[in-house]
């Protein structure tokens, strides 16, 4: 426990505890006026790390503030040998009527004393490009630096079954294949988790499935055998639906008739399937995608099967309205993934920062190295 002072008063820095505070948690996140409310535990988006912890900043017996933060191993570099240990922060809030006093940065500071604590080398956060007030805060007053620019792939879930071709045939890998296969082919992609098999194995991980062509067989890719197809992808699926929901607040009115009035042409003419804007007004869940990997001349077209079978298996969700993933800026896979426009975000902007002075476990420094073509998602901090 620490505080800090706010003039007469002490703000009292600890560990989230959910007796005493998830009610107060809750009225916090209802003033912090967000475009995107949140429903669920507020450890929801930390619980399925290896280690984590939540901290809030408490001014009498209100809460005005909280951060989480979550620890684990990824690669880092472009060696067998990069590992770095890396600490995540999110879901930083401050109330309206507490900000610019020094609240945001005392949560963040005393979470990277937790990280120091637990030996980790790097710290890195997320945010967007345009919220200047979070940028500032990271890189003007913490020391972050810009790191990496994702792009956030977002695609509605209709009412309909998307037709696959016959042509290519798809495959749900069980845990212990697909963990084998992306050590084969991932485990020097920038942020891949050491603990890929717990992810895997995660009851909220859908499966992960390759799709190759009709009358080819996959089981080659595992050990280079001759049976290895021309072409070939692979993805993982995770249920977020089942962690949180979601709903869009404050949207602009024209936006909420717009949705409304699709979804009715839809159901009065299913012929012409009208793309439809699913209700992000009311609470929904969405599927993320995770471990996006292609091979071969024909892996555009194989990419797209699986995005339109993790969309049919959406479809049998009844609060999963949206399928979700995040690319790096210069992944070539971006294109071939389904998506609207209108719904996804380029502007995603993580940034990062060195907390130990060996910069990681070979020695790498990580915040000097220029943006990979590939990077892994963790998703458990989608």
């Amino acid at each position: 426990m620490s505080s800090v002072r706010m003039g007469s008063d002490k703000v009292v820095i600890r560990s989230y505890d959910r007796e005493r505070d998830r009610e107060r948690f809750e009225k916090l996140e209802r003033n912090c006026e967000f475009k995107t409310d949140v429903l669920g535990d507020p450890l929801c988006r930390i619980r399925n790390s290896p280690t984590y912890e939540m901290l809030v900043a408490e001014l009498g017996n209100e809460l005005v503030g909280v951060v989480c933060g979550s620890i684990k191993v990824v690669r880092a570099g472009g060696s067998p040998e990069g590992r770095a240990k890396v600490g995540y922060i999110l879901g930083l809030r401050v109330s309206s009527l507490h900000r610019r006093r020094g609240i945001g940065s005392s949560l963040v500071f005393r979470m990277e004393q937790w990280f120091v604590a637990n030996h980790v080398d790097y710290v890195y956060m997320a945010t967007e490009k345009d919220n200047e007030a979070s940028v500032k805060l990271f890189t003007d007053k913490l020391g972050f630096i810009k790191f990496r620019t994702p792009t956030i792939l977002v695609n509605p879930v209709g009412n309909r079954m998307i037709h696959i071709s016959s042509g290519v045939e798809i495959k749900k890998l069980d845990i212990e294949q697909a963990e084998v296969l992306y050590r084969k082919v991932m485990s020097l992609t920038e942020f891949f988790p050491q603990d890929i098999d717990s992810i895997l194995a995660n009851k909220l991980s859908l499966g992960t499935f390759i799709a190759y062509p009709l009358g080819e067989t996959w089981e080659g890719i595992l050990d280079g055998g001759p049976s290895t197809p021309k072409s070939w992808a692979m993805l993982s699926v995770w249920n977020s639906a089942a962690v949180f929901k979601l709903k869009v607040g404050r949207a602009h009115q024209a936006c909420v008739l717009m949705s409304k009035a699709s979804r009715w042409l839809d159901r009065l003419l299913p012929l012409l399937r009208i793309p439809v804007l699913p209700n992000i007004f009311s609470w929904f869940g969405f599927y993320f995608m995770y471990g996006l990997h292609a091979h071969g001349p024909e892996a555009d077209p194989l990419m797209r099967s699986l995005c339109h079978h993790v969309h049919n298996m959406a479809t049998k969700c009844k609060d999963c309205k949206l399928i979700v993933t995040e690319v790096g800026s210069q992944d070539a896979i971006g294109p071939c993934i389904p998506h609207w426009k209108m719904l996804s975000y380029s502007e995603d902007l993580w940034c990062i920062k060195a907390l130990n002075n060996n910069k990681g476990a070979a020695s790498y420094d990580w915040t000097k190295a220029p943006p990979p073509q590939t990077l892994f998602v963790d998703p458990r901090e989608v």
